[in-house]
Protein backbone atom coordinates (compact mmCIF):
# COMPACT_ATOMS: atom_id res chain seq x y z
CA UNK A 1 0.00 0.00 0.00
CA UNK A 2 2.80 2.41 1.16
CA UNK A 3 4.48 1.70 -2.18
CA UNK A 4 1.23 2.01 -4.13
CA UNK A 5 0.94 5.16 -2.62
CA UNK A 6 4.21 6.51 -3.67
CA UNK A 7 4.40 5.75 -7.10
CA UNK A 8 0.71 7.64 -7.04
CA UNK A 9 2.60 10.23 -5.54
CA UNK A 10 5.74 10.43 -7.67
CA UNK A 11 3.25 10.53 -10.80
CA UNK A 12 1.66 13.36 -9.73
CA UNK A 13 4.65 15.02 -9.17
CA UNK A 14 6.05 14.58 -12.75
CA UNK A 15 2.32 15.62 -14.41
CA UNK A 16 2.37 19.12 -12.09
CA UNK A 17 6.01 19.93 -13.39
CA UNK A 18 5.44 19.45 -16.76
CA UNK A 19 2.45 21.38 -16.34
CA UNK A 20 5.03 23.93 -14.86
CA UNK A 21 7.42 23.73 -17.78
CA UNK A 22 4.42 24.32 -20.03
CA UNK A 23 3.40 27.81 -18.34
CA UNK A 24 6.95 29.04 -18.56
CA UNK A 25 7.54 27.74 -21.92
CA UNK A 26 4.04 29.31 -22.98
CA UNK A 27 5.10 33.13 -20.69
CA UNK A 28 8.46 33.04 -22.65
CA UNK A 29 6.90 32.30 -25.91
CA UNK A 30 4.10 35.02 -25.34
CA UNK A 31 6.95 37.93 -24.26
CA UNK A 32 9.40 37.01 -27.55
CA UNK A 33 6.92 37.45 -29.74
CA UNK A 34 5.32 40.80 -27.82
CA UNK A 35 9.10 42.21 -28.22
CA UNK A 36 9.50 40.90 -31.56
CA UNK A 37 6.38 42.20 -32.93
CA UNK A 38 7.38 46.08 -30.86
CA UNK A 39 10.56 46.19 -32.30
CA UNK A 40 10.03 47.11 -36.26
CA UNK A 41 13.77 48.53 -36.51
CA UNK A 42 15.34 45.04 -36.13
CA UNK A 43 12.58 43.08 -38.24
CA UNK A 44 15.12 43.22 -41.11
CA UNK A 45 18.05 42.09 -39.73
CA UNK A 46 15.69 38.94 -38.72
CA UNK A 47 15.18 38.72 -42.81
CA UNK A 48 18.11 37.81 -43.89
CA UNK A 49 17.65 33.97 -43.65
CA UNK A 50 14.11 34.43 -45.04
CA UNK A 51 16.03 35.81 -48.35
CA UNK A 52 18.77 33.58 -48.65
CA UNK A 53 15.48 31.00 -48.45
CA UNK A 54 13.93 33.12 -51.51
CA UNK A 55 17.21 33.27 -53.30
CA UNK A 56 17.85 29.53 -53.64
CA UNK A 57 13.86 28.86 -54.00
CA UNK A 58 14.12 30.67 -57.01
CA UNK A 59 17.34 29.49 -58.62
CA UNK A 60 15.96 25.66 -58.00
CA UNK A 61 12.89 26.63 -59.59
CA UNK A 62 14.62 28.06 -62.61
CA UNK A 63 17.10 25.13 -62.57
CA UNK A 64 15.76 24.33 -66.26
CA UNK A 65 14.38 27.44 -67.60
CA UNK A 66 17.84 29.54 -67.67
CA UNK A 67 19.80 27.26 -69.27
CA UNK A 68 17.78 27.23 -72.27
CA UNK A 69 18.89 30.60 -72.82
CA UNK A 70 22.49 29.79 -72.80
CA UNK A 71 21.58 27.06 -75.25
CA UNK A 72 19.73 29.71 -77.34
CA UNK A 73 22.15 32.32 -77.40
CA UNK A 74 25.01 29.42 -78.30
CA UNK A 75 23.08 28.40 -81.40
CA UNK A 76 22.48 31.93 -82.94
CA UNK A 77 25.93 32.92 -81.86
CA UNK A 78 27.20 30.28 -84.28
CA UNK A 79 26.81 32.74 -87.05
CA UNK A 80 29.53 34.55 -85.90
CA UNK A 81 31.85 32.76 -84.12
CA UNK A 82 33.41 29.57 -83.82
CA UNK A 83 30.99 26.33 -83.06
CA UNK A 84 34.11 24.63 -81.17
CA UNK A 85 35.14 27.81 -79.18
CA UNK A 86 31.02 28.23 -78.17
CA UNK A 87 30.79 25.17 -77.37
CA UNK A 88 33.49 25.07 -75.01
CA UNK A 89 31.75 28.49 -73.50
CA UNK A 90 28.58 26.72 -73.27
CA UNK A 91 29.68 23.44 -71.11
CA UNK A 92 31.56 25.75 -68.99
CA UNK A 93 28.48 28.26 -68.21
CA UNK A 94 26.38 25.56 -68.08
CA UNK A 95 28.58 23.70 -65.10
CA UNK A 96 28.34 26.97 -62.95
CA UNK A 97 24.73 27.48 -63.68
CA UNK A 98 24.19 23.65 -61.83
CA UNK A 99 27.20 23.89 -59.60
CA UNK A 100 24.98 27.09 -58.60
CA UNK A 101 21.60 25.01 -58.19
CA UNK A 102 23.29 22.67 -56.40
CA UNK A 103 24.47 24.58 -54.01
CA UNK A 104 21.69 26.19 -53.34
CA UNK A 105 19.41 22.51 -52.99
CA UNK A 106 22.13 21.39 -50.17
CA UNK A 107 21.60 25.09 -48.72
CA UNK A 108 18.04 23.94 -48.32
CA UNK A 109 18.21 20.66 -46.93
CA UNK A 110 20.14 21.96 -44.51
CA UNK A 111 18.70 23.15 -40.81
CA UNK A 112 17.50 26.27 -39.69
CA UNK A 113 20.65 26.71 -37.56
CA UNK A 114 23.16 26.00 -40.13
CA UNK A 115 21.49 27.89 -42.85
CA UNK A 116 22.28 31.03 -40.43
CA UNK A 117 25.73 30.84 -41.05
CA UNK A 118 27.29 33.74 -42.76
CA UNK A 119 29.36 31.38 -45.39
CA UNK A 120 26.56 30.23 -46.94
CA UNK A 121 25.97 33.82 -48.12
CA UNK A 122 29.41 33.93 -49.55
CA UNK A 123 28.87 30.84 -51.19
CA UNK A 124 25.76 32.38 -53.07
CA UNK A 125 27.88 35.85 -54.17
CA UNK A 126 30.72 33.89 -55.56
CA UNK A 127 28.36 31.45 -57.51
CA UNK A 128 26.95 34.51 -59.07
CA UNK A 129 30.07 36.15 -60.18
CA UNK A 130 31.61 33.16 -61.50
CA UNK A 131 28.18 32.61 -63.40
CA UNK A 132 28.60 36.61 -64.44
CA UNK A 133 31.93 36.10 -65.44
CA UNK A 134 31.15 33.17 -67.95
CA UNK A 135 28.91 35.25 -69.51
CA UNK A 136 31.51 38.12 -69.68
CA UNK A 137 33.47 35.59 -71.61
CA UNK A 138 31.38 35.33 -74.08
CA UNK A 139 31.52 38.70 -74.71
CA UNK A 140 35.11 38.64 -75.12
CA UNK A 141 35.04 35.72 -77.81
CA UNK A 142 36.74 36.52 -81.00
CA UNK A 143 33.95 36.63 -84.07
CA UNK A 144 34.60 35.52 -87.66
CA UNK A 145 36.38 38.22 -90.04
CA UNK A 146 33.05 38.44 -91.96
CA UNK A 147 31.19 39.57 -88.61
CA UNK A 148 29.20 42.62 -88.94
CA UNK A 149 27.10 45.42 -86.68
CA UNK A 150 24.68 42.31 -86.71
CA UNK A 151 26.86 40.55 -84.02
CA UNK A 152 27.59 44.17 -81.79
CA UNK A 153 23.84 44.24 -81.46
CA UNK A 154 23.01 41.06 -80.42
CA UNK A 155 25.89 41.22 -77.96
CA UNK A 156 23.91 44.12 -76.57
CA UNK A 157 20.03 42.27 -77.02
CA UNK A 158 21.93 39.47 -75.10
CA UNK A 159 23.60 41.65 -72.36
CA UNK A 160 20.36 43.07 -71.60
CA UNK A 161 18.17 40.08 -71.63
CA UNK A 162 21.23 38.22 -69.06
CA UNK A 163 21.25 41.15 -66.36
CA UNK A 164 17.43 41.56 -66.44
CA UNK A 165 17.55 37.42 -66.01
CA UNK A 166 20.30 37.66 -63.16
CA UNK A 167 18.26 41.25 -61.40
CA UNK A 168 15.48 38.95 -61.12
CA UNK A 169 17.26 35.88 -59.79
CA UNK A 170 19.59 37.76 -57.13
CA UNK A 171 16.89 41.05 -56.07
CA UNK A 172 16.79 39.47 -52.40
CA UNK A 173 20.12 39.28 -51.93
CA UNK A 174 22.09 42.80 -52.54
CA UNK A 175 25.63 41.35 -52.73
CA UNK A 176 24.92 38.66 -55.12
CA UNK A 177 23.08 41.01 -57.17
CA UNK A 178 26.10 43.50 -57.95
CA UNK A 179 28.19 40.27 -58.01
CA UNK A 180 25.88 39.11 -61.28
CA UNK A 181 25.18 41.79 -63.31
CA UNK A 182 28.40 44.64 -62.81
CA UNK A 183 30.70 42.09 -64.35
CA UNK A 184 28.54 41.43 -67.74
CA UNK A 185 27.94 45.42 -67.56
CA UNK A 186 31.25 46.29 -67.19
CA UNK A 187 32.48 43.92 -70.35
CA UNK A 188 30.47 45.06 -72.31
CA UNK A 189 30.53 48.54 -71.76
CA UNK A 190 34.56 48.25 -72.47
CA UNK A 191 34.53 46.18 -75.07
CA UNK A 192 31.86 48.95 -77.14
CA UNK A 193 34.14 52.02 -75.80
CA UNK A 194 37.57 49.57 -78.05
CA UNK A 195 35.44 50.93 -80.90
CA UNK A 196 35.98 54.33 -82.75
CA UNK A 197 32.38 54.39 -84.12
CA UNK A 198 29.65 56.72 -82.21
CA UNK A 199 27.45 54.19 -82.35
CA UNK A 200 29.57 52.20 -80.47
CA UNK A 201 29.61 55.06 -77.24
CA UNK A 202 25.93 55.19 -77.74
CA UNK A 203 25.32 51.57 -76.69
CA UNK A 204 28.14 51.64 -73.75
CA UNK A 205 26.12 54.61 -72.29
CA UNK A 206 22.83 52.73 -72.77
CA UNK A 207 24.62 49.68 -71.41
CA UNK A 208 25.95 51.58 -68.24
CA UNK A 209 22.20 52.93 -67.93
CA UNK A 210 20.79 49.37 -68.28
CA UNK A 211 22.69 48.69 -65.27
CA UNK A 212 22.15 51.50 -63.34
CA UNK A 213 17.82 51.30 -64.22
CA UNK A 214 18.28 47.05 -63.03
CA UNK A 215 19.96 48.05 -59.66
CA UNK A 216 17.29 50.29 -58.88
CA UNK A 217 14.46 47.65 -59.89
CA UNK A 218 16.56 45.33 -57.73
CA UNK A 219 16.51 47.55 -55.21
CA UNK A 220 12.64 47.64 -55.47
CA UNK A 221 12.16 44.37 -55.32
CA UNK A 222 14.55 43.60 -52.40
CA UNK A 223 12.14 46.42 -50.58
CA UNK A 224 8.83 44.58 -51.84
CA UNK A 225 10.60 41.37 -50.56
CA UNK A 226 11.47 42.87 -46.82
CA UNK A 227 7.41 44.29 -47.08
CA UNK A 228 5.94 40.88 -47.85
CA UNK A 229 8.28 38.93 -45.08
CA UNK A 230 7.17 41.78 -42.56
CA UNK A 231 3.97 41.69 -43.22
CA UNK A 232 4.22 37.72 -42.83
CA UNK A 233 6.15 37.54 -39.91
CA UNK A 234 3.20 39.92 -38.36
CA UNK A 235 0.89 37.33 -38.97
CA UNK A 236 2.79 34.23 -37.88
CA UNK A 237 3.68 36.15 -34.30
CA UNK A 238 -0.17 37.50 -34.15
CA UNK A 239 -1.03 33.76 -34.78
CA UNK A 240 1.47 32.29 -32.11
CA UNK A 241 0.33 34.88 -29.54
CA UNK A 242 -3.30 33.45 -30.29
CA UNK A 243 -2.07 29.80 -30.59
CA UNK A 244 0.00 30.84 -26.44
CA UNK A 245 -3.46 32.48 -25.96
CA UNK A 246 -5.53 29.58 -26.12
CA UNK A 247 -3.40 27.02 -24.55
CA UNK A 248 -3.74 29.07 -21.57
CA UNK A 249 -7.34 29.58 -21.98
CA UNK A 250 -7.31 25.87 -22.27
CA UNK A 251 -5.51 25.38 -18.97
CA UNK A 252 -7.41 28.00 -17.34
CA UNK A 253 -10.91 26.07 -18.40
CA UNK A 254 -9.29 22.55 -17.31
CA UNK A 255 -8.54 23.67 -14.18
CA UNK A 256 -11.58 25.45 -13.56
CA UNK A 257 -13.65 22.15 -14.38
CA UNK A 258 -10.91 20.00 -12.19
CA UNK A 259 -11.49 22.56 -9.11
CA UNK A 260 -15.93 22.56 -10.11
CA UNK A 261 -15.44 18.58 -10.19
CA UNK A 262 -13.35 18.07 -7.11
CA UNK A 263 -15.76 20.81 -5.29
CA UNK A 264 -19.11 18.28 -6.29
CA UNK A 265 -17.35 15.41 -5.52
CA UNK A 266 -15.95 16.52 -2.57
CA UNK A 267 -19.88 18.01 -1.23
CA UNK A 268 -21.16 14.18 -2.48
CA UNK A 269 -19.30 12.25 -0.13
CA UNK A 270 -19.61 14.42 2.59
CA UNK A 271 -23.57 14.07 2.77
CA UNK A 272 -23.65 12.21 5.47
CA UNK A 273 -21.09 14.08 7.53
CA UNK A 274 -22.91 16.98 7.02
CA UNK A 275 -26.40 16.14 8.03
CA UNK A 276 -25.23 14.08 10.69
CA UNK A 277 -24.79 16.46 13.07
CA UNK A 278 -27.55 19.26 12.13
CA UNK A 279 -29.66 16.65 12.98
CA UNK A 280 -28.26 16.39 16.00
CA UNK A 281 -28.92 19.99 16.54
CA UNK A 282 -32.23 20.07 15.39
CA UNK A 283 -33.03 17.31 17.21
CA UNK A 284 -31.57 18.48 20.79
CA UNK A 285 -33.09 21.75 19.95
CA UNK A 286 -36.50 20.36 19.33
CA UNK A 287 -36.33 18.69 22.71
CA UNK A 288 -35.65 21.91 24.33
CA UNK A 289 -37.71 24.27 22.79
CA UNK A 290 -40.87 22.06 22.91
CA UNK A 291 -39.43 20.77 27.00
CA UNK A 292 -40.15 17.78 26.44
CA UNK A 293 -37.48 16.42 29.22
CA UNK A 294 -39.03 19.51 31.80
CA UNK A 295 -40.20 23.15 31.75
CA UNK A 296 -37.77 26.01 31.06
CA UNK A 297 -37.93 28.16 33.54
CA UNK A 298 -36.21 31.18 31.82
CA UNK A 299 -38.13 32.20 29.04
CA UNK A 300 -34.95 33.57 27.21
CA UNK A 301 -33.56 29.94 26.74
CA UNK A 302 -36.94 28.71 25.23
CA UNK A 303 -36.14 31.90 22.50
CA UNK A 304 -32.54 31.02 22.21
CA UNK A 305 -33.60 27.00 21.21
CA UNK A 306 -36.37 28.01 18.96
CA UNK A 307 -33.74 29.90 16.92
CA UNK A 308 -31.34 27.75 17.12
CA UNK A 309 -33.95 25.18 16.06
CA UNK A 310 -35.28 27.67 12.86
CA UNK A 311 -31.39 28.45 12.14
CA UNK A 312 -30.83 24.38 12.03
CA UNK A 313 -33.68 24.01 9.92
CA UNK A 314 -32.82 26.36 7.33
CA UNK A 315 -29.25 25.48 7.09
CA UNK A 316 -30.06 21.75 6.57
CA UNK A 317 -32.41 22.72 3.75
CA UNK A 318 -29.92 24.66 2.37
CA UNK A 319 -27.33 22.04 2.62
CA UNK A 320 -29.86 19.75 1.35
CA UNK A 321 -29.89 21.52 -1.99
CA UNK A 322 -26.28 22.24 -2.22
CA UNK A 323 -25.41 18.66 -1.85
CA UNK A 324 -28.75 17.24 -4.19
CA UNK A 325 -27.54 19.84 -6.76
CA UNK A 326 -23.24 18.59 -6.61
CA UNK A 327 -24.91 14.74 -6.73
CA UNK A 328 -25.97 15.99 -9.90
CA UNK A 329 -23.12 17.58 -11.30
CA UNK A 330 -20.56 14.89 -10.19
CA UNK A 331 -22.96 12.37 -12.15
CA UNK A 332 -23.99 10.49 -8.77
CA UNK A 333 -27.40 10.86 -8.72
CA UNK A 334 -29.30 8.11 -10.47
CA UNK A 335 -32.92 7.78 -11.03
CA UNK A 336 -35.20 5.39 -9.65
CA UNK A 337 -37.59 4.99 -12.14
CA UNK A 338 -40.75 3.75 -12.28
CA UNK A 339 -44.69 3.90 -13.73
CA UNK A 340 -46.39 6.62 -11.98
CA UNK A 341 -49.56 9.03 -12.31
CA UNK A 342 -48.10 12.51 -12.42
CA UNK A 343 -51.58 13.96 -11.69
CA UNK A 344 -51.51 12.24 -7.75
CA UNK A 345 -47.60 13.87 -7.65
CA UNK A 346 -49.45 17.67 -7.96
CA UNK A 347 -52.13 16.92 -6.16
CA UNK A 348 -50.03 15.71 -3.08
CA UNK A 349 -47.73 18.48 -3.88
CA UNK A 350 -50.50 21.17 -3.83
CA UNK A 351 -51.97 19.44 -0.52
CA UNK A 352 -48.58 19.80 1.24
CA UNK A 353 -47.72 23.55 -0.13
CA UNK A 354 -51.70 25.28 0.95
CA UNK A 355 -50.99 25.35 4.53
CA UNK A 356 -48.13 28.25 3.53
CA UNK A 357 -50.42 29.27 0.94
CA UNK A 358 -53.33 29.53 3.62
CA UNK A 359 -50.86 31.40 5.82
CA UNK A 360 -50.82 34.20 3.22
CA UNK A 361 -54.05 33.74 1.95
CA UNK A 362 -53.26 32.98 -1.56
CA UNK A 363 -55.26 31.08 -3.83
CA UNK A 364 -53.91 27.69 -4.48
CA UNK A 365 -55.56 25.90 -7.21
CA UNK A 366 -54.77 22.47 -9.45
CA UNK A 367 -56.46 21.77 -12.39
CA UNK A 368 -55.81 18.82 -15.15
CA UNK A 369 -57.69 16.52 -17.23
CA UNK A 370 -60.20 13.49 -15.99
CA UNK A 371 -58.00 11.18 -17.78
CA UNK A 372 -53.98 11.08 -17.61
CA UNK A 373 -51.87 8.77 -18.70
CA UNK A 374 -48.92 7.33 -16.12
CA UNK A 375 -45.46 8.92 -17.26
CA UNK A 376 -41.81 6.81 -16.42
CA UNK A 377 -39.99 8.81 -14.45
CA UNK A 378 -38.40 9.32 -10.88
CA UNK A 379 -41.06 10.26 -8.31
CA UNK A 380 -39.08 11.92 -5.76
CA UNK A 381 -37.24 14.15 -8.54
CA UNK A 382 -40.30 15.07 -10.20
CA UNK A 383 -42.00 15.36 -6.56
CA UNK A 384 -38.87 17.74 -5.59
CA UNK A 385 -39.57 20.37 -9.14
CA UNK A 386 -42.53 20.83 -8.76
CA UNK A 387 -42.45 21.57 -5.24
CA UNK A 388 -39.62 23.95 -5.77
CA UNK A 389 -41.82 25.63 -8.53
CA UNK A 390 -44.77 25.92 -6.48
CA UNK A 391 -42.74 26.86 -3.17
CA UNK A 392 -41.43 29.82 -5.53
CA UNK A 393 -44.79 30.97 -6.50
CA UNK A 394 -45.87 31.17 -3.24
CA UNK A 395 -43.20 32.51 -1.46
CA UNK A 396 -43.26 35.63 -4.28
CA UNK A 397 -46.97 36.11 -4.66
CA UNK A 398 -48.32 38.97 -2.29
CA UNK A 399 -50.93 38.14 -0.18
CA UNK A 400 -54.55 37.64 -1.64
CA UNK A 401 -52.68 36.68 -4.91
CA UNK A 402 -53.29 33.39 -6.76
CA UNK A 403 -51.47 30.56 -7.30
CA UNK A 404 -52.16 27.68 -10.40
CA UNK A 405 -51.01 24.78 -11.11
CA UNK A 406 -52.07 23.03 -14.51
CA UNK A 407 -51.09 20.05 -15.82
CA UNK A 408 -52.01 18.59 -19.72
CA UNK A 409 -50.25 17.25 -22.79
CA UNK A 410 -48.61 18.71 -25.42
CA UNK A 411 -48.55 18.52 -29.42
CA UNK A 412 -46.16 16.24 -29.83
CA UNK A 413 -47.58 13.53 -27.30
CA UNK A 414 -45.85 14.98 -23.97
CA UNK A 415 -47.18 16.28 -20.83
CA UNK A 416 -46.56 19.72 -19.21
CA UNK A 417 -46.89 21.35 -16.05
CA UNK A 418 -47.58 25.02 -15.51
CA UNK A 419 -47.08 26.64 -12.53
CA UNK A 420 -48.23 30.28 -12.96
CA UNK A 421 -48.96 33.25 -10.32
CA UNK A 422 -50.26 36.76 -10.45
CA UNK A 423 -46.57 38.20 -8.09
CA UNK A 424 -44.33 41.23 -8.85
CA UNK A 425 -42.82 39.08 -12.08
CA UNK A 426 -38.88 39.32 -13.21
CA UNK A 427 -37.44 41.48 -15.68
CA UNK A 428 -36.83 40.08 -18.68
CA UNK A 429 -32.71 40.49 -18.50
CA UNK A 430 -32.97 39.00 -14.27
CA UNK A 431 -34.22 35.71 -15.69
CA UNK A 432 -30.91 33.66 -17.24
CA UNK A 433 -29.39 35.31 -13.62
CA UNK A 434 -32.58 33.82 -12.18
CA UNK A 435 -31.57 30.28 -13.23
CA UNK A 436 -28.36 30.38 -12.92
CA UNK A 437 -26.63 28.43 -9.50
CA UNK A 438 -27.50 31.08 -6.84
CA UNK A 439 -28.70 33.54 -8.78
CA UNK A 440 -31.29 35.71 -7.45
CA UNK A 441 -33.16 38.28 -9.36
CA UNK A 442 -33.24 41.66 -7.56
CA UNK A 443 -37.26 41.04 -6.61
CA UNK A 444 -35.30 38.45 -4.19
CA UNK A 445 -33.02 40.71 -3.27
CA UNK A 446 -35.56 43.44 -1.58
CA UNK A 447 -38.29 41.38 -0.19
CA UNK A 448 -35.29 39.74 1.71
CA UNK A 449 -36.93 35.98 1.50
CA UNK A 450 -34.73 33.10 2.81
CA UNK A 451 -33.48 30.77 -0.20
CA UNK A 452 -30.05 29.75 -1.77
CA UNK A 453 -30.83 30.57 -5.31
CA UNK A 454 -30.39 26.87 -5.96
CA UNK A 455 -34.28 25.70 -6.77
CA UNK A 456 -33.89 26.39 -10.56
CA UNK A 457 -31.32 25.24 -11.25
CA UNK A 458 -31.99 21.72 -9.31
CA UNK A 459 -35.34 21.74 -11.32
CA UNK A 460 -33.60 22.68 -14.95
CA UNK A 461 -31.14 19.56 -14.22
CA UNK A 462 -33.71 17.18 -12.66
CA UNK A 463 -35.76 18.10 -15.72
CA UNK A 464 -33.14 17.55 -18.08
CA UNK A 465 -32.33 13.92 -16.74
CA UNK A 466 -35.70 13.29 -17.30
CA UNK A 467 -34.82 14.30 -21.17
CA UNK A 468 -37.23 17.17 -20.74
CA UNK A 469 -37.61 21.02 -20.80
CA UNK A 470 -37.74 24.00 -18.51
CA UNK A 471 -38.75 27.26 -19.28
CA UNK A 472 -39.42 30.05 -17.33
CA UNK A 473 -41.80 33.19 -18.75
CA UNK A 474 -42.37 36.52 -16.86
CA UNK A 475 -42.99 40.05 -17.05
CA UNK A 476 -42.27 43.09 -14.82
CA UNK A 477 -45.88 43.51 -12.53
CA UNK A 478 -47.69 40.64 -14.20
CA UNK A 479 -46.35 37.16 -13.06
CA UNK A 480 -44.28 34.32 -14.01
CA UNK A 481 -44.73 31.23 -14.96
CA UNK A 482 -42.59 27.66 -15.08
CA UNK A 483 -43.46 25.15 -17.27
CA UNK A 484 -41.73 21.39 -16.77
CA UNK A 485 -42.33 19.61 -20.02
CA UNK A 486 -41.58 16.20 -20.65
CA UNK A 487 -40.78 14.28 -23.70
CA UNK A 488 -43.30 11.89 -25.53
CA UNK A 489 -41.03 9.16 -25.26
CA UNK A 490 -41.81 9.64 -21.11
CA UNK A 491 -45.33 9.10 -21.34
CA UNK A 492 -46.70 5.44 -21.12
CA UNK A 493 -49.68 3.84 -22.92
CA UNK A 494 -52.48 1.41 -21.95
CA UNK A 495 -51.39 -1.94 -23.27
CA UNK A 496 -54.33 -3.45 -25.09
CA UNK A 497 -56.22 -5.86 -24.15
CA UNK A 498 -56.43 -9.77 -25.80
CA UNK A 499 -59.23 -10.99 -27.39
CA UNK A 500 -60.35 -13.86 -25.19
CA UNK A 501 -61.37 -16.12 -28.47
CA UNK A 502 -58.18 -15.59 -29.21
CA UNK A 503 -56.94 -17.43 -26.03
CA UNK A 504 -59.23 -20.21 -26.14
CA UNK A 505 -58.29 -21.36 -30.03
CA UNK A 506 -54.32 -21.58 -28.37
CA UNK A 507 -55.76 -23.41 -25.08
CA UNK A 508 -57.80 -25.50 -27.61
CA UNK A 509 -54.46 -26.09 -29.63
CA UNK A 510 -52.31 -27.19 -27.11
CA UNK A 511 -55.04 -30.17 -25.63
CA UNK A 512 -55.23 -31.32 -29.48
CA UNK A 513 -51.36 -31.60 -29.36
Amino acid sequence: MFYGANIESDAKTAINRKRAIRRRELARTITDVRGRIGQTGSLHNDYELERQHLFADTRISSAYAVPMLAMIVAAISNLWLDPYTVATWLVFTLSLHFLTVGTCRTYERQSTSKRSLQHWLRRFVIGDLLYACSWAAFFLLPPKENAGAGFQVFQFATMLIVVAMNTMLSATLPKALLAGTLPVSLTVTAALLQQKEPIHYTLAAMAVGAQGFFFILGSQLLKTANTMLEYRAEKDHLIAELETANALSDESRRRAEEANLAKSRFLATMSHELRTPLNAILGFSEVMKDEILGPMHNANYRAYAGDIHASGDHLLNLINEILDLSRIEAGRHQLQEEALSLTDVLEECCSMMRIRANAKSINLTASHPDVMPRVWGDERALRQVILNLLSNAVKFTPSGGTVEAHMGGTQDGGLFVSIKDNGPGIPEEEIPVVLQAFGQGAIAIQSAEPGTGLGLSIVQALVGMHGGKFELKSRLREGTEAIMTLPASRVLEAMPVYDQPVIRRHASARKIA
